[in-house]
């Protein structure tokens, strides 16, 4: 059996380098070693070894609310943090323990891994499980991510494992001049793993890639809504701020669309899901995306697909909304015709301007209040981002 599981994790790995995580030698030797299957007592070893992230835990109304991250996504973030040897490391949501662990393999055993949850039960199954595997030395500590640890500070690196609508000044605080700060952070809605390290005074990114993870709870919990539609096919709306929806509405435009544009533009997969979504979400405040279980009922035609999901993206407001489809690869926009003209306007713009994605995206974060001009900005609670293409 020994071999069998080492085998899972290296073919788990082949498949993470190929989609371009784990670059890092110490990361790819943390893949190769640590049993993802003891973190997931729950699932056979090899569905534990897919590349895919397990949910562990949900809400009464069915949503998630815990998992074990896609572990090419958990690869890509361990590269972007760039922890090594003897460093010590905050991971704020501690999730089944795995990226602790792997975090832990990483730093060795002169570094220090704290990991911070503020679900007792899940800071409970992470020590078990982190127990099982053998992980000695992981401190996970049931408290608000936002107020980070202070007791164990400072730290070279601090990761989030859940998505962040702010950055906190803890981390900040917490962090020593030197260090990285990793977190999946919120752009009006859209989620992007940023890697920022300081500059004088303010934050800027050196990094940025794609990815999607649970809203952090608590102090720091952001406005993003999800409003579950149709409960028979799992039909989902998410909105980057609370609003009141037409239910009904919605659904009649869904199923009966004024228009149809073709919009000529046949992007990749992976462009779409980098680029258009993101170029929507900060040019566009009446953005949403839908999203369905697999193969979808009113959302067949939607052009991203993810295992056992589909989704897609387009503007909502009170006169209609109009989303995205595609038909041979090219991009269609149905719906209520003034919206769907307007939405079919911003892909054609994305188109003309590259196609511009994570590559090259560079943010920038100064304290609240700061005058800052640039592309884009969006004001948090606590910084003010700046957004600009290189």
């Amino acid at each position: 059996m020994g071999a069998e599981l080492n085998a899972l994790r290296e073919q788990l790995l082949v498949h993470v380098r190929e989609q371009g995580g784990a670059t890092d030698a110490l990361v790819a030797d943390a893949l190769r070693t640590v049993p993802r299957h003891i973190f997931l007592p729950d699932l056979p070893p090899d569905a534990a070894y897919r590349d895919e992230a397990i949910v562990t835990k949900r809400d009464a109304d069915g949503q998630p609310t815990s998992s074990s991250s896609q572990p090419t996504i958990m690869a890509i973030m361990l590269d972007q943090l760039g922890a090594a040897r003897g460093h010590r490391v905050l991971e704020i949501g501690a999730g089944t323990g795995f990226n602790a662990a792997l975090i832990n393999h990483i730093v060795g055993p002169k570094g220090k891994v704290v990991s911070i949850d503020l679900d007792p039960e899940i800071v409970e199954r992470a020590e078990d499980n982190l127990s099982a595997a053998g992980c000695e030395g992981i401190k996970v500590l049931n408290t608000d991510g936002a107020l980070g640890c202070p007791d164990k500070a400072p730290y070279d690196r601090i990761i989030a494992t859940v998505g962040v609508w702010d950055l906190a000044p803890a981390w900040h605080e917490q962090l020593k001049p030197a260090g990285r700060l990793v977190v999946p952070l919120d752009l009006r809605g859209v989620q992007r793993s940023v890697a920022f390290e300081r500059a004088g005074d303010h934050w800027t990114s050196i990094s940025a890639s794609p990815c999607g993870f649970m809203r952090m709870r608590g102090t720091f919990a952001g406005p993003e809504r999800n409003y579950v539609l149709d409960r028979q096919t799992h039909l989902t709306a998410a909105l980057p701020e609370a609003r009141e929806l037409d239910t009904a509405a919605v659904l009649e435009t869904l199923d009966a669309p004024e228009v149809e544009i073709r919009t000529g533009v046949t992007p990749e997969r992976f462009e779409l899901f980098d680029g258009f979504g993101l170029w929507l979400a900060v040019r566009e405040p009446r953005w949403f995306g839908l999203s369905e279980v697999e193969p979808g009922t009113r959302l067949a035609n939607a052009p991203l697909r993810a295992p056992g999901t589909v989704a897609t993206a387009g503007i909502l407001d009170d006169f209609g909304l109009a989303t995205l489809s595609a038909e041979d690869g090219e991009l269609v926009v149905t719906g209520t015709e003034r919206i769907a003209d307007e939405l079919a306007a911003h892909v054609v713009a994305w188109d003309e301007a590259g196609r511009p994605g994570s590559a090259g995206l560079r943010i920038d974060a100064y304290p609240a209040g700061t005058p800052a001009d640039g592309e884009i900005v969006i004001d948090k609670k606590c910084v003010r981002l700046v957004l600009g293409w290189s």
